[in-house]
């Protein structure tokens, strides 16, 4: 509850909380969210210790633009202490391992990039051999997750993050509970995403889906999605009942329809049909000119979540797909 609690509260008051927070103090001579080689280190530590979610995975590090302006290629790395530098190798995917150095530890030495560190969202990158591409392994995000967190990769603002202390650096807290909220990011925007666990089978909910969708101009420079909102999902880390080998798809804005998704009649094919026959929805409008729009429906059920209308619609105003998600 009270990491719940923290997160409406930003969602809520967004960039003013940044002008009340206390400020932090850090070295002169480090940008306040450079990575420390410590906190890295003992991500890897943490990988070691949970390579049970993955037993076959590697653990690589992945750089992501923050900024509209950030550009990624090119882009240079080194650990830098008091008295040592050492060069880290970046991938052309923009991934990178980090080699352990006792010196480096000694001196608390921090992961400083070519580019302004505010400027690049980071994440632990594990993959399992075998699985299909465009698709990702649960247990794989689930130790992404906790590695990711031990390893201080939330790169949000520091002034805006000081005062929630641990609820955003308790990996087990995080990771392992309903309202961790853990950002993860698909490879392209995404429309839907699909959890499939032997014959089980679920659509993730709207609220699963952009950063929850209520995000703002406000709030925004306060999150790891700034420019990939329409690729940032939540996955269920916590909830067991889906095992680790549980699949999700995903399927892109760009793609054409699944047939998980519903037919669009012409006569609700447009923006304005849409609202004239369904009413004001609530949406999310992407960088790219999409919008996502959402209508909710009463349950049959008190206990049950409401059922959810979700239409795509491209920067034309013109639908390009829905899905009608039931509850469960």
């Amino acid at each position: 509850m009270k990491l719940a609690l923290a997160i409406s509260l930003l969602t809520a008051i967004g960039g003013a909380v940044a002008q009340n927070a206390p400020s932090v103090t850090v070295s002169a001579t480090r940008d306040p969210v450079d990575k420390s080689y410590r906190k890295m280190i003992a991500g890897m530590d943490s990988f070691e210790r949970h390579h049970a979610l993955a037993p076959q995975a590697s653990l690589r590090f992945q750089l992501l633009p923050r900024l509209p302006t950030t550009q990624l290629d090119g882009l240079t790395m080194r650990v830098v202490g008091d008295s040592i530098a050492l060069p880290v190798s970046i991938a052309g995917d923009h991934t990178f391992t980090l080699e352990r150095n006792a010196q480096a530890l000694k001196e608390d030495a921090a992961l400083i990039a070519s580019r302004k560190t505010s400027t690049l969202t980071w994440r632990a990158q594990v993959r399992s051999p075998g699985v299909p591409e465009g698709m990702r392994r649960l247990g794989d995000l689930r130790l992404e997750c906790l590695v990711g967190v031990e390893a201080g990769l939330l790169s949000n603002n520091a002034k805006l993050f000081a005062w929630l202390g641990e609820l955003f650096t308790d990996a087990s807290r995080v990771c392992n509970t309903a309202d961790g909220n853990y950002l993860l990011f698909s490879d392209r925007p995404v429309f839907a995403v699909t959890l499939r666990d032997g014959e089980r089978q679920a659509t993730l909910p709207f609220q699963a889906l952009y950063a929850g969708g209520t995000q703002s101009a406000a709030t925004l420079p306060y999150c790891d999605c700034q420019v990939l909102l329409d690729r940032s999902y939540y996955a269920p880390l916590w909830d067991h009942n889906w095992s680790d080998d549980t699949l999700l798809s995903f399927e892109d804005m760009d793609g054409p329809p699944s047939p998980d998704d519903t037919a669009i009649a012409a006569d609700h094919a447009s923006a304005a049909q849409m609202r004239a026959r369904l009413g004001p929805a609530h949406t999310v409008r992407f960088d790219s000119g999409y919008e996502m729009w959402r209508y909710t429906y009463p349950a049959a059920r008190p206990e049950q979540a409401p059922a959810e209308f979700t239409i795509l619609f491209g920067p034309d105003a013109v639908a390009r797909k829905a899905r009608l998600r039931e509850p469960l």
